[in-house]
């Protein structure tokens, strides 16, 4: 019996107090919560081709369906940002796809943690729907082992190429290309993307006006430690000393936004001055800048929606944050 046609079979089993059905079947798994004091069926399911997702897919016809892209690795901060999609949608997918496009030569794309089971585990506890997880040749057909091959990409919109795209030429054609191959895959009716990723969010917004995608993206706000760092996949590879540390760069985003809400406007020196501060404490700084929560233009110094963004090193470990402002 194929995943899809279970999901049918699962309500009438609410009789059973609690009952987790796996089924390994070539690539289909499926992680099933039957629950008698709710009356429903919950259950999860991973896919890893497009044919499997697909044919799910065709059977939620008429349904929402909200999709959240991640790399794995995951952490509170996806699971709320699948929360978010579970309230806007009837089914959630959520992608799992470490993509090899938008990493430089010398990034870290070999060492980046792939931790499919523990990422399930995770997604199951907070209600997903839908696992989709592709091999390298499933998201790139003429991948050959060794090289991509792929010769039809998407431009980003210009404002790919400030902040990080500076820094990381060739990452914002790789994160587009590949979100619209999902997008192309899973049909979202919403797509949840985190607001930590702040210009990659402005990017996806731009590419699903101008390429006139029917999907509404709604960017989730940014889960953090008790120390204010931003949650990300990359924390994992800083030292206990260098975590401590690292709620520094939130530190500096809060003075920031300080400054403007005293109401200085002298925007470059009030940014030269938190670049200097986190290289006395020991940061490779890439930048730190205010720009418009619209579009990431350099703002006049009327404007009352600004956002404050940073990127910088802390060891070998890059680390971005963002600090929205109203004035």
């Amino acid at each position: 019996m194929c995943a899809c046609q279970l999901s049918g079979l699962l309500d009438v089993a609410c009789f059973l107090s609690e009952t987790t059905i796996y089924e390994e079947t070539g690539l289909c798994y499926i992680a099933a919560i039957l629950s008698a004091e709710e009356g429903k069926s919950t259950y999860m399911q991973l896919f890893h081709t497009l044919r499997e997702l697909r044919a799910f897919l065709d059977s939620c016809a008429g349904r929402r369906i909200g999709f959240v892209p991640t790399m794995g690795n995951l952490h509170a901060g996806h699971c709320q940002l699948v929360s978010q999609a579970k309230n806007l949608a009837d089914i959630v997918v959520v992608s799992i796809f470490v993509n090899p496009l938008q990493f430089g030569a010398n990034e870290d794309f070999g060492s980046y943690p792939r931790t499919l089971q523990a990422d399930c585990d995770q997604l199951r506890a907070v209600g997903a729907d839908v696992v989709f997880a592709p091999a390298v040749e499933e998201m790139y057909p003429d991948f050959d082992g060794q090289d991509l091959h792929q010769q039809v990409i998407v431009q980003p919109p210009p404002l790919a190429d400030i902040l990080c795209g500076a820094s990381r030429p060739g990452h914002f054609v790789g994160v587009a290309t590949v979100v619209t191959k999902l997008f192309h895959m899973v049909r979202p009716h919403v797509a949840v993307f985190g607001k930590k990723d702040y210009q990659q969010l402005m990017v996806i917004r731009t590419l699903v006006r101008q390429l006139n995608f029917d999907i509404d993206i709604v960017g989730g706000d940014t889960r953090r430690e008790v120390s204010g760092l931003a949650m990300s996949s990359r924390n994992g590879y800083l030292t206990a000393e260098q975590k401590n540390q690292a709620a520094q760069l939130y530190a500096q985003l809060q003075q920031v936004r300080s400054a403007l809400q005293a109401g200085r406007r002298d925007y470059a020196a009030i940014c030269k001055e938190s670049i200097s501060a986190l290289k006395d404490q020991g940061w490779q700084v890439d930048y730190v800048d205010i720009r418009t929560q619209k579009d990431l233009s350099v703002p006049s110094t009327n404007q009352t929606e600004l956002v404050i963004l940073v990127a910088a090193k802390l060891g070998k470990t890059r680390l971005i944050d963002n600090c929205e402002v109203s004035l």
